[in-house]
């Protein structure tokens, strides 16, 4: 069966018409569906990439960003419920990550479909404390220092204050939701997880991405990428190989 949905603010890129399985990616703190564009096209053709794109950014930019996991999964949950036809799959990253595993938990307390896999990246497991870096007390020059050490955010981005002013709100409010999320037991999810760790990432160790695996009942994965929080970008061609061997798209 053909994966289908229409355009929505979520979800604001349409599906291409050969593609079997849609595969739904939330970004990374201070990033929006753009993210997702070009890395995307490397994956097979049969996966759709189908990028989120979270309010405060982008289209959405006119929007507040929202500040807890409880603001964002049921509104992009109830979406997803409504666009989405087919088989469809879940990646996230960083923020993004734990964002993806409470839309899957939240779509199964809503009784809809599944997703056929979830794919975590560059996020310790839920059930582990996040450190909290507390983006919101600091200035611009201790804010370009925090985005230096996690890599992946450009030199002219780090060195130009008016750029990193506008960024302060949206990188303010997805850190508040990574580093604010307050984990709650519940049953396992029934669906496969998949986890790329990256060797040298303080904020999601190979460590604390194994830990996700008490978090299926099915099948769990885990990659380790050499590289940094950014390395699932670095290494774009192992990613998208291992997904598509995942859903059955090799």
């Amino acid at each position: 069966m053909k994966t289908q949905r229409t355009k929505s603010t979520w979800l604001p890129f349409g599906t291409p018409p050969e593609a079997d399985i849609a595969l739904l990616c939330l970004p990374h703190s201070g990033a929006g569906a753009s993210a997702y564009r070009a890395w995307g096209q490397g994956m097979p053709e049969r996966i759709g990439v189908c990028p989120v794109q979270p309010p405060g950014r982008e289209t959405r930019r006119q929007e507040p960003p929202l500040r807890d996991v409880g603001s964002i999964v049921p509104s992009l949950a109830r979406d997803v419920a409504v666009t989405v036809e087919g088989p469809y799959a879940v990646f996230g990253h960083s923020t993004g990550a734990i964002c993806a595993f409470e839309l899957c938990r939240e779509i199964r307390r809503m009784g809809g479909p599944q997703p056929e896999h979830l794919f975590i990246a560059g996020r310790r497991a839920p059930q582990l404390q996040e450190k909290h870096t507390k983006v919101g007390e600091l200035t611009t020059e201790q804010l370009a220092e925090v985005l230096r050490e996690h890599g992946g955010t450009p030199d002219w981005v780090l060195n130009d204050p008016a750029m990193l002013r506008m960024l302060h709100p949206v990188l303010t409010a997805d850190f508040e939701v990574s580093e604010g999320y307050v984990y709650s037991p519940e049953p396992p999810l029934d669906l496969p997880i998949t986890a790329f760790a990256a060797t040298d990432d303080p904020r999601g160790t190979v460590a604390q991405l194994a830990a996700w695996e008490p978090q299926t009942t099915r099948e769990f994965t885990l990659h380790e990428l050499q590289g940094d929080h950014f390395a699932i970008f670095q290494q774009a061609d192992r990613v998208h190989t291992a997904v598509a061997q995942a859903l059955g798209h090799s």
